[in-house]
């Protein structure tokens, strides 16, 4: 299988919600693409999916250290954060995901996080 057929075919897995089986599909990818964004995005998704949350986290960074201005992967590293309890460095990456591109998802997420920030402030 070509490493599109595998990238697609990981895609396709992920989307059937089998974030371990498009793990497996896209290692091959990962080792013959290692800068391509979209590839460590596909990962970071499946990771974050199975709940490989410092992976996933990993895999959004590098996207960033390719592209900073992908304001997916600041939101799907602000998701990551905010799964790890790591709320203030989740706010900081969605909050830039969401000016980037006020996307009413991110500013969802946004919202949710800054909530849960003020709810511990009170407590």
């Amino acid at each position: 299988m070509s490493t599109f057929e595998s990238f697609r075919r990981a895609e396709e897995l992920l989307a059937e919600r089998r974030p371990l089986d498009a793990l497996r599909e896209l290692q091959p990818v990962l080792d013959e693409a290692p800068d391509k964004p979209s590839v460590h995005l596909l990962a970071g998704r499946a990771y974050l999916g199975s709940a490989q949350f410092r992976r996933a986290e990993a895999a959004f960074l590098r996207v960033l250290e390719i592209d900073p201005s992908d304001h997916y992967a600041r939101f799907a590293l602000g998701q990551t954060l905010h799964r790890q309890g790591r709320l203030a460095e989740a706010q900081a990456q969605l909050r830039m995901a969401a000016t980037m591109n006020p996307l009413p998802e991110y500013q969802e997420a946004l919202g949710e996080v800054s909530a849960k920030i003020a709810v511990r402030r009170e407590a």
